[in-house]
Order: structure tokens, then sequence, then C-alpha cells
């Protein structure tokens, strides 16, 4: 039986507010008083120790009153400007907004490439999760002022599901101006079926998604879905909840309607898919009988096992573990580039320190970055 508190379950939540509930369509100013009851309720969550990441739409939204480009269809480069002037203005109210309950906030403007070329994926995700271990709440957005109509995501439902599968969130929570998903568009069929539980996302149910709902928003119930697939595959549950009032998230603890997308697979039954099946290979750590050992009992890769280093990759790439008989035992992403990897190979922790510095990671692979081969695949973590 499903818990009356949707939020429950959830530590690590990534959280998306559309411009349509940040940004009051009629007089494209911000809507203050919805903002301050979210603030409450991201404060709330918090207190009770969650890990909290926003990802905000709402700077065109913004720019185009202070730009005095409101009601028109605006060019590419109008929408850069807008998004220029109201990301500052967006940046301020989340800081404010949040700063209330003693809250820092830290802006993260990301672009596609971050999240799908590995390593800007690895600092993105370092400066999140540094922020979110000192306290603060990151407010994301896709930085609109340098995107172009070839790069850009469209829209922030599926920059959210990036960001939840970059920061292992344990839920994506979708604010929208509906309370989930529905057999047709409730606004045209009458006899339209609300959806609690979607179990896997199917040709059916993306067959029931429509399109924008207003002038302000970029995505809709089509761009929710294609979020829903990129999270859920990667073991992140995803919901879609009605946000337009007050206390949005209060009202999903205290039972309001949603829909909830179930988790197709674990995180770490996803990662180990990603690692195997869609990173390209650049390069091969060699190892030794020892350290071969100590893999295929779920051990992390450490340089002193390390024999050989070929091929040319950076920190983040995929690299085989090979055993001394040649063999392919282990596959996983480089804590180290080749040239430092070349460096350290067959050296001691302590020896490592001294070579690279204290706050360096000892470990070449960790063992949260590997699959194990060999038959012995369910030892990979």
């Amino acid at each position: 039986m499903m818990s009356a508190n949707a939020l429950a379950l959830y530590k690590r939540l990534t959280i998306k507010i559309g411009s349509a509930l940040l940004v009051d369509g009629k007089t494209g100013r911000l809507r203050s008083e919805w903002l301050r009851s979210l603030a409450a309720d991201l404060a709330a969550l918090k207190s009770e120790g969650r890990s909290l990441v926003i990802v905000s739409s709402g700077a065109i939204a913004l720019g185009r009153r202070l730009l005095g480009l409101d009601g028109i269809s605006l060019p590419l480069e109008q929408s850069q400007a807008a998004a220029s002037a109201g990301q500052i203005a967006l940046s301020q109210a989340w800081a404010e907004s949040l700063g209330e309950h003693g809250i820092v906030t830290g802006q993260i403007l990301l672009t596609p490439n971050i999240t799908e070329e590995r390593r800007y994926f690895l600092n993105a995700r370092t400066t999140i999760t540094t922020l979110l271990g000192l306290g603060a709440i990151p407010i994301i957005n896709e930085n609109d002022s340098v995107a172009t109509a070839e790069i850009r995501y469209g829209d922030n439902d599926r920059l959210s599901a990036r960001v939840a599968t970059m920061v292992e969130a344990d839920c994506l929570v979708l604010l929208s101006d509906v309370d989930g998903l529905y057999s047709a568009p409730p606004e045209k069929d009458p006899r339209a079926v609300h959806l609690a539980l979607v179990p896997t996302i199917t040709a059916e149910i993306e067959a029931m998604a429509g399109g924008a709902a207003n002038h302000l928003s970029r995505g809709g119930m089509q761009t929710k879905i294609e979020a829903g697939r990129i999270a859920t595959q990667a073991g992140t549950a995803m919901i879609i909840a009605r946000g337009t009032d007050s206390h949005p998230l209060k009202a999903l603890t205290e039972g309001a309607r949603h829909t909830l997308f179930t988790a197709a697979q674990s995180r770490a039954q996803a990662r180990k898919r990603w690692i195997m099946g869609t990173l390209e290979v650049a390069g091969s750590l060699h190892v030794d009988a020892g350290a071969a050992r100590a893999l295929l009992s779920g051990k992390s890769l450490l340089p002193i096992g390390v024999t050989g280093v070929t091929g040319d990759f950076v920190r983040g790439d995929a690299v085989r573990i090979v055993d001394p008989e040649g063999r392919e035992i282990a596959r996983g992403l480089a804590g180290l580039g080749r040239e430092d990897a070349d460096l350290v190979k067959g050296k001691n922790s302590a020896r490592v320190a001294e070579m690279l510095g204290l706050g360096s990671r000892a470990e070449l692979i960790h063992r949260d970055n590997m699959v194990v081969l060999a038959g012995l695949e369910d030892k990979a973590t």
C-alpha cells in the first residue's frame, strides 16, 4: 500500500519548478508569495535530513518584463538577452526566499554537453555534491543566455531528469499545472482518467501526452514523459504533481494527488548497464594477480596493483581492467587521467599521496564506478 506521504521514502530529491509556477502569466512578475510558501516546504524537508536540488525555470519569463518584451514571440537572440537579465532576478529571488530560513543557495548554469560529456559531468556533479555537503541548496537552470537552437535542451523537464540522474537522486519531482498523468488531456476530454501509478513507460503511456499548456512553458506532458523515461531507466523514481497552489511539497506529504513513475531498476544496476553498454572504452589498466583477486572480491582498484597503463584517457573515461593472462575482468571509470595513472602505477597509497597531494583519491577506480566481469558480475557494485 502506498504511503499518504508521497515523499516519505526519498532522501535525495531533485525538484523541477516550471516558469508558469514562478511567474505570473499576465503580469510577468514573480509569484513572490508562492515562492515563499515553497521555500518553507523546502526548509521543512531539509530539516528532516533530506538533500534537495532545484531545477528552476523562469529566467526568460522574468527577463521579458525587465526588457519590455512581454507578449511577443522571441527570436533566439532576444531569448538569450531575456535569459541574461532574468537569471539575475531569478537567482536573487531564490537566495532571498531560502535565506529567510537560513539556507544558502548556489547557482549552477548547465548546457547539454555538461551532462553528456563525462569530464564536465564529473566536475558539475562534484560542485553540486559539495554544495549539498555544505548544507546549501543548488539552484540549477539551463544556460539559456548562451544556448543555441541546436544544442539547447529546449525544456527543463528533460534537464531536471539529467540532473536527477547526475546527482543520483532517489526521486525527481516535477511541479506542474496538472496533478499528474491522465489517460487523455483532461481539458479536452471530460472522461479522462487520472493515473496514480505508472510502473513502466510504454507506447500507450507516451500516447497519452499532449503539448505545452501556455506561452511561458516550453514543455508539456510529452516532455515530462520523456523526462520520466530518462529518470526511471537510471534508477530514479519520478512524481508529477500540481504546483500552482501554495505549499505544493507540503501537499504531497499530506496525500495530494499525483502520478508516481517507479524506477525501472536500482541506481546501481542502471549505472552498471551504463558503464558496460553506453560508454566508449578509452584505455586499459593491467593488474597483477593479487589486484585481480581483490577486484573479484568487490574491492576498489588501487595503484599498487597496476602493472601497466595503455590508451589515452582522462578522469571519468571508461577503461578496461586486464588480468595477467590478458583477460578483461572488469570495466570502470578512471579516477585519474592516463599520465597520472602511469605515474602512480605500482605505488602504495602513501607514496601516491606524496606524488599527487594529500587530497587525491587513493583508488584508480572506485568499486562504485566498476563492473566486474569474468562470470562474477553479481559482485559488481
